[in-house]
């Protein structure tokens, strides 16, 4: 990367611009190497300058929202990652419609539209992430999926911006037709309206309720594999005598077996060592192949 880049980057952008940022600082693993460029712009039209200057020197970008669906490598990024947290806007609009930023934290739209009696993303509580990734990812859990509400996603490019109607996001089980050349400005949300009061004791169930099952010890990334037909992939885990696992510093968890922990020091390797594990012992037990739920990134230290 050379030095022009990076004075070009500092001096038209009003968010940061920080050179071989360690990722490891950004995800929920906390592990992953640098990378070249960490860009955090200040807001919509402060992104789309930055993505006009990587275009135009030629680098290139993914984008970053919370990290928590995310295995960076650790050789980290070469390029530049975009960091989508000045992206937080909440407008609620005319009945039962909200406009959420796609950096905003998903649990914070939960949050705000259960304490208006909107209902609809109620059992996600618990869910780390952001809006724009949980739309990528279409995350769910309970019955309920962010397929359920999103009627328009904003997506930015070099190019500028434009809006993909629900029936173009092709949704479906973990996944969706969100381009990776894209970054998740705004979603449309449609609501239903409920008692507040019911969906704030839906929540609490929710929580304790993953609290009890999910409440890992140490840094993850929450579930690792997708749930395949017929038996999730938790139990196929347990049942091949993984529960405690470990390569490294990365632990199969002892409380959830589709959680991998870090208990301290682990590295990329060790968590990718540990899947790879994980999914050849399943598959010689039960001839059931894992699919990783986990986007991996990034190059090999």
């Amino acid at each position: 990367m050379s030095p022009e880049i990076f004075d070009k980057l500092s001096a038209a952008l009003r968010g940061r611009v920080l050179v071989r940022e360690p990722l490891s600082r950004h995800t929920t693993w906390r592990v992953g190497g640098p990378a070249d460029l960490f860009l955090v712009p200040v807001d919509r039209s402060d992104l789309l300058a930055a993505l006009g200057l990587c275009h135009e020197a030629g680098l290139p970008w993914m984008v970053l929202g919370a990290g928590s669906n995310l295995l960076v490598r650790d050789g980290g990024i070469r390029g530049a990652v975009i960091h989508t947290g000045g992206l937080k806007e909440l407008v609620f609009e005319e009945e039962g419609l909200a406009r959420a930023g796609g950096g905003l934290p998903l649990m914070t739209l939960i949050r705000e539209t259960v304490r208006r009696g909107l209902a609809g993303l109620e059992a996600l509580a618990g869910i780390p992430g952001t809006v724009g990734g949980g739309v990528t990812m279409n995350a769910g859990a309970g019955g309920q999926d962010l397929a359920g509400v999103v009627r328009a996603v904003t997506l930015a490019s070099p190019e500028g911006e434009e809006i993909w109607e629900a029936p173009r996001l092709h949704f479906g089980y973990r996944g969706s037709s969100l381009p990776r050349d894209r970054v998740v400005v705004e979603v449309l949300l449609a609501f239903e309206r409920k008692d507040p009061a019911a969906l704030e004791q839906t929540i609490r169930e929710h929580l304790a309720r993953r609290r009890s099952s999910q409440g890992v010890r140490g840094p993850s990334a929450g579930s690792v594999f997708k749930n395949p037909t017929g038996t999730p992939a938790w139990r196929l885990i347990d049942e091949a005598g993984l529960r405690g696992a470990s390569v490294g510093g990365a632990q199969v968890s002892t409380v959830h077996t589709n959680f991998i922990v870090n208990t301290g020091g682990a590295t990329a390797r060790d968590v990718m060592e540990l899947i790879e594990y994980v999914r050849k012992t399943v598959c010689s037990r039960s001839g059931v192949t894992l699919e990783p739920e986990v986007r991996i990134a990034g190059e090999d230290g």
